[in-house]
Protein backbone atom coordinates (compact mmCIF):
# COMPACT_ATOMS: atom_id res chain seq x y z
CA UNK A 1 0.00 0.00 0.00
CA UNK A 2 2.87 2.40 0.79
CA UNK A 3 4.45 1.78 -2.62
CA UNK A 4 1.10 2.39 -4.33
CA UNK A 5 0.66 5.63 -2.41
CA UNK A 6 4.14 6.83 -3.40
CA UNK A 7 3.49 6.07 -7.08
CA UNK A 8 0.17 7.93 -6.93
CA UNK A 9 1.83 10.95 -5.33
CA UNK A 10 4.56 11.05 -7.98
CA UNK A 11 1.95 10.84 -10.74
CA UNK A 12 -0.08 13.69 -9.27
CA UNK A 13 3.06 15.82 -8.99
CA UNK A 14 3.78 15.16 -12.67
CA UNK A 15 0.27 16.23 -13.68
CA UNK A 16 0.64 19.37 -11.59
CA UNK A 17 3.93 20.11 -13.35
CA UNK A 18 2.35 19.76 -16.79
CA UNK A 19 -0.75 21.83 -16.02
CA UNK A 20 0.42 24.72 -13.89
CA UNK A 21 -0.65 28.30 -13.27
CA UNK A 22 2.79 29.87 -13.55
CA UNK A 23 6.07 29.01 -15.22
CA UNK A 24 9.66 29.84 -14.36
CA UNK A 25 11.01 28.00 -17.40
CA UNK A 26 14.19 29.60 -18.68
CA UNK A 27 15.66 26.81 -20.82
CA UNK A 28 16.60 27.93 -24.31
CA UNK A 29 14.54 26.45 -27.15
CA UNK A 30 15.69 25.62 -30.67
CA UNK A 31 12.54 27.03 -32.26
CA UNK A 32 9.50 28.88 -30.90
CA UNK A 33 6.08 29.42 -32.47
CA UNK A 34 3.60 31.94 -31.11
CA UNK A 35 0.03 31.91 -32.39
CA UNK A 36 -3.42 33.24 -31.62
CA UNK A 37 -6.84 34.01 -33.05
CA UNK A 38 -9.97 36.10 -32.53
CA UNK A 39 -8.72 39.67 -32.44
CA UNK A 40 -10.97 42.74 -32.37
CA UNK A 41 -9.03 45.70 -33.72
CA UNK A 42 -10.84 48.34 -31.64
CA UNK A 43 -10.34 46.55 -28.33
CA UNK A 44 -7.15 46.56 -26.21
CA UNK A 45 -4.53 44.16 -27.57
CA UNK A 46 -2.38 43.29 -24.55
CA UNK A 47 -0.24 40.47 -25.89
CA UNK A 48 2.12 41.79 -28.58
CA UNK A 49 4.83 42.84 -26.13
CA UNK A 50 4.22 39.66 -24.13
CA UNK A 51 4.67 37.54 -27.24
CA UNK A 52 7.94 39.24 -28.12
CA UNK A 53 9.30 38.61 -24.60
CA UNK A 54 9.28 34.90 -25.49
CA UNK A 55 11.55 35.43 -28.53
CA UNK A 56 9.41 33.52 -31.06
CA UNK A 57 10.75 32.69 -34.51
CA UNK A 58 7.34 33.21 -36.12
CA UNK A 59 3.86 34.41 -35.24
CA UNK A 60 0.86 32.67 -36.80
CA UNK A 61 -2.60 34.21 -37.07
CA UNK A 62 -5.20 31.47 -36.55
CA UNK A 63 -8.15 33.35 -38.04
CA UNK A 64 -10.63 36.08 -37.10
CA UNK A 65 -7.62 38.36 -37.25
CA UNK A 66 -10.02 41.27 -37.56
CA UNK A 67 -13.78 41.39 -37.12
CA UNK A 68 -15.17 42.92 -40.31
CA UNK A 69 -18.34 41.02 -41.10
CA UNK A 70 -19.34 43.01 -44.16
CA UNK A 71 -19.82 42.79 -47.90
CA UNK A 72 -18.46 46.34 -48.07
CA UNK A 73 -14.78 45.89 -48.86
CA UNK A 74 -14.05 49.39 -47.57
CA UNK A 75 -15.07 48.19 -44.11
CA UNK A 76 -12.81 45.15 -44.39
CA UNK A 77 -9.92 47.27 -45.69
CA UNK A 78 -10.33 49.70 -42.78
CA UNK A 79 -10.18 46.81 -40.32
CA UNK A 80 -6.88 45.59 -41.74
CA UNK A 81 -5.50 49.12 -41.85
CA UNK A 82 -6.43 49.65 -38.20
CA UNK A 83 -4.69 46.42 -37.21
CA UNK A 84 -1.55 47.22 -39.19
CA UNK A 85 -1.39 50.59 -37.43
CA UNK A 86 -1.46 49.04 -33.96
CA UNK A 87 1.90 49.97 -32.39
CA UNK A 88 2.43 46.65 -30.63
CA UNK A 89 1.64 44.67 -33.77
CA UNK A 90 3.88 46.93 -35.87
CA UNK A 91 6.76 46.11 -33.54
CA UNK A 92 6.00 42.38 -33.85
CA UNK A 93 5.99 42.61 -37.66
CA UNK A 94 9.36 44.32 -37.66
CA UNK A 95 10.82 41.59 -35.45
CA UNK A 96 9.63 38.23 -36.81
CA UNK A 97 7.88 36.63 -39.83
CA UNK A 98 4.09 36.49 -39.86
CA UNK A 99 2.00 33.65 -41.26
CA UNK A 100 -1.80 33.53 -41.28
CA UNK A 101 -5.03 31.91 -42.23
CA UNK A 102 -8.45 33.51 -41.99
CA UNK A 103 -11.75 32.52 -40.40
CA UNK A 104 -15.31 33.68 -40.91
CA UNK A 105 -15.09 37.17 -39.40
CA UNK A 106 -12.17 38.29 -41.54
CA UNK A 107 -13.37 36.18 -44.49
CA UNK A 108 -16.52 38.30 -44.41
CA UNK A 109 -19.57 36.72 -42.79
CA UNK A 110 -20.33 34.54 -39.76
CA UNK A 111 -19.93 30.80 -40.42
CA UNK A 112 -19.89 31.27 -44.20
CA UNK A 113 -17.97 29.10 -46.67
CA UNK A 114 -17.67 28.70 -50.44
CA UNK A 115 -21.01 30.44 -50.98
CA UNK A 116 -19.61 33.83 -49.87
CA UNK A 117 -19.95 36.08 -52.91
CA UNK A 118 -17.15 38.42 -51.85
CA UNK A 119 -14.48 35.80 -51.22
CA UNK A 120 -12.18 36.87 -54.07
CA UNK A 121 -12.24 40.52 -53.03
CA UNK A 122 -11.73 39.47 -49.42
CA UNK A 123 -8.72 37.33 -50.36
CA UNK A 124 -7.13 40.28 -52.14
CA UNK A 125 -7.39 42.40 -48.98
CA UNK A 126 -6.14 39.56 -46.80
CA UNK A 127 -2.99 39.23 -48.91
CA UNK A 128 -2.56 43.00 -48.83
CA UNK A 129 -2.72 42.84 -45.03
CA UNK A 130 0.11 40.30 -44.99
CA UNK A 131 2.21 42.33 -47.42
CA UNK A 132 2.20 39.65 -50.13
CA UNK A 133 3.73 41.06 -53.31
CA UNK A 134 1.57 41.65 -56.37
CA UNK A 135 3.62 39.18 -58.44
CA UNK A 136 3.38 36.36 -55.87
CA UNK A 137 1.78 33.10 -57.10
CA UNK A 138 -0.53 33.40 -54.09
CA UNK A 139 -2.24 36.28 -55.93
CA UNK A 140 -3.37 33.86 -58.66
CA UNK A 141 -4.40 31.07 -56.29
CA UNK A 142 -7.94 30.44 -55.07
CA UNK A 143 -7.80 30.26 -51.28
CA UNK A 144 -5.19 31.43 -48.77
CA UNK A 145 -3.47 28.11 -48.01
CA UNK A 146 0.33 28.17 -47.94
CA UNK A 147 3.39 26.56 -46.36
CA UNK A 148 6.90 27.43 -45.23
CA UNK A 149 9.89 25.41 -43.98
CA UNK A 150 11.92 27.02 -41.21
CA UNK A 151 15.49 25.75 -41.30
CA UNK A 152 17.40 25.91 -38.04
CA UNK A 153 20.78 24.61 -36.93
CA UNK A 154 19.50 21.26 -35.64
CA UNK A 155 16.82 20.55 -38.24
CA UNK A 156 13.66 22.19 -39.53
CA UNK A 157 10.00 22.80 -38.81
CA UNK A 158 7.39 22.93 -41.57
CA UNK A 159 4.27 25.06 -41.14
CA UNK A 160 1.28 24.25 -43.34
CA UNK A 161 -1.54 26.79 -43.25
CA UNK A 162 -4.94 25.54 -44.40
CA UNK A 163 -7.95 27.48 -45.70
CA UNK A 164 -11.16 26.11 -44.15
CA UNK A 165 -13.39 28.78 -45.74
CA UNK A 166 -12.89 29.29 -49.46
CA UNK A 167 -13.96 25.80 -50.61
CA UNK A 168 -16.13 24.68 -47.69
CA UNK A 169 -19.65 23.40 -48.37
CA UNK A 170 -22.54 25.16 -46.62
CA UNK A 171 -23.08 23.78 -43.13
CA UNK A 172 -26.09 21.61 -42.22
CA UNK A 173 -28.34 23.29 -39.67
CA UNK A 174 -29.28 21.24 -36.60
CA UNK A 175 -32.79 20.90 -35.19
CA UNK A 176 -31.39 19.84 -31.82
CA UNK A 177 -31.54 22.50 -29.11
CA UNK A 178 -28.08 23.72 -28.14
CA UNK A 179 -26.50 22.57 -31.41
CA UNK A 180 -25.99 24.84 -34.39
CA UNK A 181 -24.86 22.26 -36.97
CA UNK A 182 -25.00 18.55 -37.74
CA UNK A 183 -22.35 16.45 -39.52
CA UNK A 184 -22.61 15.54 -43.18
CA UNK A 185 -23.09 11.83 -43.79
CA UNK A 186 -22.21 9.45 -46.64
CA UNK A 187 -19.10 11.40 -47.68
CA UNK A 188 -21.16 14.44 -48.66
CA UNK A 189 -19.78 17.96 -48.54
CA UNK A 190 -16.20 19.19 -48.37
CA UNK A 191 -14.15 21.32 -46.02
CA UNK A 192 -10.94 21.85 -47.99
CA UNK A 193 -12.05 21.27 -51.56
CA UNK A 194 -10.34 18.87 -53.96
CA UNK A 195 -7.81 21.41 -55.24
CA UNK A 196 -6.55 22.14 -51.74
CA UNK A 197 -6.57 18.45 -50.82
CA UNK A 198 -4.27 17.65 -53.77
CA UNK A 199 -1.95 20.48 -52.72
CA UNK A 200 -1.90 19.22 -49.13
CA UNK A 201 -1.06 15.69 -50.23
CA UNK A 202 1.99 16.98 -52.11
CA UNK A 203 3.03 19.06 -49.11
CA UNK A 204 2.87 16.02 -46.84
CA UNK A 205 4.88 13.87 -49.27
CA UNK A 206 7.89 16.07 -48.48
CA UNK A 207 7.96 14.88 -44.90
CA UNK A 208 11.65 15.18 -44.05
CA UNK A 209 10.94 17.92 -41.50
CA UNK A 210 11.45 17.14 -37.83
CA UNK A 211 8.01 18.58 -37.05
CA UNK A 212 5.01 19.50 -39.20
CA UNK A 213 2.61 22.13 -37.89
CA UNK A 214 -0.83 22.21 -39.54
CA UNK A 215 -2.81 25.40 -38.96
CA UNK A 216 -6.60 25.13 -39.14
CA UNK A 217 -8.88 28.02 -38.23
CA UNK A 218 -11.41 25.59 -36.71
CA UNK A 219 -10.90 22.69 -34.32
CA UNK A 220 -9.90 19.35 -35.78
CA UNK A 221 -10.56 16.96 -32.88
CA UNK A 222 -13.22 18.55 -30.67
CA UNK A 223 -16.60 18.12 -32.36
CA UNK A 224 -19.26 17.49 -29.71
CA UNK A 225 -20.10 21.16 -29.15
CA UNK A 226 -22.25 21.46 -32.27
CA UNK A 227 -20.59 24.57 -33.71
CA UNK A 228 -18.02 24.84 -36.51
CA UNK A 229 -15.54 21.96 -36.50
CA UNK A 230 -13.91 19.45 -38.80
CA UNK A 231 -16.34 17.00 -37.18
CA UNK A 232 -19.11 18.41 -39.38
CA UNK A 233 -17.26 16.64 -42.21
CA UNK A 234 -16.29 13.29 -40.63
CA UNK A 235 -15.04 11.87 -43.93
CA UNK A 236 -12.60 14.79 -44.18
CA UNK A 237 -11.34 14.07 -40.66
CA UNK A 238 -10.75 10.47 -41.69
CA UNK A 239 -9.09 11.57 -44.92
CA UNK A 240 -6.52 13.74 -43.15
CA UNK A 241 -5.81 11.09 -40.54
CA UNK A 242 -5.23 8.44 -43.19
CA UNK A 243 -3.11 10.84 -45.22
CA UNK A 244 -0.81 11.34 -42.23
CA UNK A 245 -0.52 7.58 -41.88
CA UNK A 246 -0.06 6.74 -45.56
CA UNK A 247 2.62 9.41 -46.01
CA UNK A 248 4.26 8.51 -42.69
CA UNK A 249 4.29 12.20 -41.78
CA UNK A 250 6.58 12.93 -38.87
CA UNK A 251 5.46 14.61 -35.67
CA UNK A 252 2.36 16.56 -36.68
CA UNK A 253 0.77 19.10 -34.33
CA UNK A 254 -2.46 20.89 -35.28
CA UNK A 255 -3.07 24.50 -34.25
CA UNK A 256 -6.64 25.84 -34.21
CA UNK A 257 -8.67 28.82 -33.05
CA UNK A 258 -12.25 30.13 -33.45
CA UNK A 259 -13.82 29.01 -30.16
CA UNK A 260 -12.96 31.89 -27.76
CA UNK A 261 -11.49 29.26 -25.43
CA UNK A 262 -8.09 27.58 -25.28
CA UNK A 263 -7.50 23.88 -24.73
CA UNK A 264 -5.45 20.82 -25.66
CA UNK A 265 -7.04 17.82 -27.40
CA UNK A 266 -5.25 14.56 -28.20
CA UNK A 267 -5.97 11.20 -29.80
CA UNK A 268 -4.07 8.11 -30.92
CA UNK A 269 -4.35 7.16 -34.59
CA UNK A 270 -3.54 3.62 -35.65
CA UNK A 271 -0.42 3.70 -37.80
CA UNK A 272 1.04 6.92 -36.37
CA UNK A 273 4.01 6.65 -34.02
CA UNK A 274 2.81 9.54 -31.88
CA UNK A 275 -0.52 10.89 -30.54
CA UNK A 276 -2.07 13.69 -32.58
CA UNK A 277 -2.48 16.93 -30.61
CA UNK A 278 -4.86 19.76 -31.52
CA UNK A 279 -3.81 22.91 -29.64
CA UNK A 280 -6.62 25.51 -29.64
CA UNK A 281 -5.75 29.11 -28.76
CA UNK A 282 -8.58 31.69 -28.75
CA UNK A 283 -8.93 34.58 -28.30
CA UNK A 284 -6.40 37.40 -28.28
CA UNK A 285 -8.76 40.21 -27.26
CA UNK A 286 -11.89 38.49 -25.94
CA UNK A 287 -13.01 35.09 -24.73
CA UNK A 288 -16.01 32.97 -23.75
CA UNK A 289 -16.26 34.65 -20.35
CA UNK A 290 -19.51 32.91 -19.41
CA UNK A 291 -18.18 29.47 -20.38
CA UNK A 292 -19.96 26.79 -18.35
CA UNK A 293 -18.45 23.67 -19.87
CA UNK A 294 -18.86 21.40 -22.88
CA UNK A 295 -17.97 17.85 -23.72
CA UNK A 296 -14.75 17.01 -25.57
CA UNK A 297 -13.67 13.39 -25.27
CA UNK A 298 -10.22 14.28 -26.58
CA UNK A 299 -9.51 17.03 -24.04
CA UNK A 300 -6.30 16.91 -22.04
CA UNK A 301 -6.29 19.15 -18.98
CA UNK A 302 -8.87 21.90 -18.64
CA UNK A 303 -10.43 24.70 -20.67
CA UNK A 304 -9.01 28.23 -20.37
CA UNK A 305 -11.76 30.80 -20.98
CA UNK A 306 -9.78 34.01 -20.55
CA UNK A 307 -7.90 35.88 -23.32
CA UNK A 308 -4.58 34.19 -24.11
CA UNK A 309 -2.10 33.23 -26.81
CA UNK A 310 -0.37 29.95 -27.65
CA UNK A 311 3.33 29.15 -27.53
CA UNK A 312 5.22 26.07 -28.74
CA UNK A 313 8.83 25.57 -27.68
CA UNK A 314 10.80 22.94 -29.60
CA UNK A 315 13.84 21.10 -28.23
CA UNK A 316 15.39 19.20 -31.15
CA UNK A 317 17.91 17.40 -28.95
CA UNK A 318 15.18 15.54 -27.06
CA UNK A 319 12.39 16.06 -29.64
CA UNK A 320 10.27 17.56 -26.88
CA UNK A 321 7.64 20.24 -27.49
CA UNK A 322 6.39 22.36 -24.61
CA UNK A 323 2.97 23.76 -25.55
CA UNK A 324 1.78 26.66 -23.40
CA UNK A 325 -1.42 28.68 -23.03
CA UNK A 326 -0.14 32.07 -21.88
CA UNK A 327 -1.59 35.34 -20.59
CA UNK A 328 -0.39 38.70 -19.37
CA UNK A 329 2.57 39.27 -17.06
CA UNK A 330 4.23 35.98 -17.96
CA UNK A 331 1.47 33.79 -16.58
CA UNK A 332 1.19 30.28 -18.00
CA UNK A 333 -2.40 29.15 -17.59
CA UNK A 334 -1.61 25.63 -18.72
CA UNK A 335 1.20 23.74 -20.41
CA UNK A 336 1.48 20.36 -22.02
CA UNK A 337 4.79 18.65 -22.82
CA UNK A 338 5.16 15.86 -25.36
CA UNK A 339 8.24 13.97 -26.46
CA UNK A 340 8.13 12.83 -30.09
CA UNK A 341 10.01 10.05 -31.91
CA UNK A 342 13.20 11.03 -33.73
CA UNK A 343 12.51 8.70 -36.65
Amino acid sequence: MKIKKIVTTVFLCYIQLCFTQTSNETNASDFIIAFGSCNKVNEPQPFWEEILKNNPNVFIWGGDNIYADSDDMNVVSLGYKTQNNNEGYKKLKRSIPIMATWDDHDYGKNDVGAEWEKKNESQHLFLDFLGISDDSPRRLQEGVYTSKVFDIEKGNVKVIVLDTRYFRSPLKKSAIEGRRYEPYMNNEGTLLGEKQWKWLEKELESNYSDFVIIVSSIQFLSSEHGFETWGNFPHEVERLQQLLVSKAVRNVIILSGDRHISEFSMTKIKGLKYPLVDFTSSGLTHSHSNYKGESNRYRVGRVISTPSFGLLKFDLDTYTVNMQIRGKNGIVYQEFKRQYPKN
